[in-house]
């Protein structure tokens, strides 16, 4: 019976842990291909690339925050192509990246090691009517 308990409490705390991390790196892939699909479409309905670039980061920091997740661990970059982003036809693609920390981990801010990166990417085109 000791045995049994003892190897019980061995064995079933890291795979207990290692399904907890899954689901943590399954949600903040959730997460980000929200966020990117969210933050493209919020680009293609503004009026000008500088508001266009604004909503997009405030839409992708919206859909992080849904999940869970930390503004500060997220980076949205934005491509266009061509190069004008307002014009119509244009195909914008934004990326959202996230850095997914492990869970329990009982170090301060400064130090917190991370489980893994996920990342998305979800194009828009620009509509000729707006």
């Amino acid at each position: 019976m000791v045995e049994f308990t003892f190897l019980a409490l061995l064995l079933m705390v890291p795979v207990v842990y290692f399904i907890i991390t899954i689901g943590q790196l399954q949600g903040g892939s959730f997460a980000v291909v929200g966020a990117a699909d969210q933050a493209a479409k919020v680009f293609v309905a503004q009026p000008d690339a500088k508001s266009a670039h604004a909503a997009a980061e405030q839409a992708a920091v919206i859909a992080l925050a849904d999940f869970g997740h930390e503004a500060g661990r997220a980076r949205v970059s934005t491509r266009c192509e061509p190069a004008d982003c307002q014009s119509p036809g244009t195909a914008v693609t934004v990326t959202v990246n996230l850095t997914v920390t492990l869970p329990f981990v009982p170090f301060s801010d400064d130090f917190r090691l991370s489980a893994s990166e996920v990342e998305a990417s979800s194009t828009q085109l620009v509509g000729r009517f707006r």
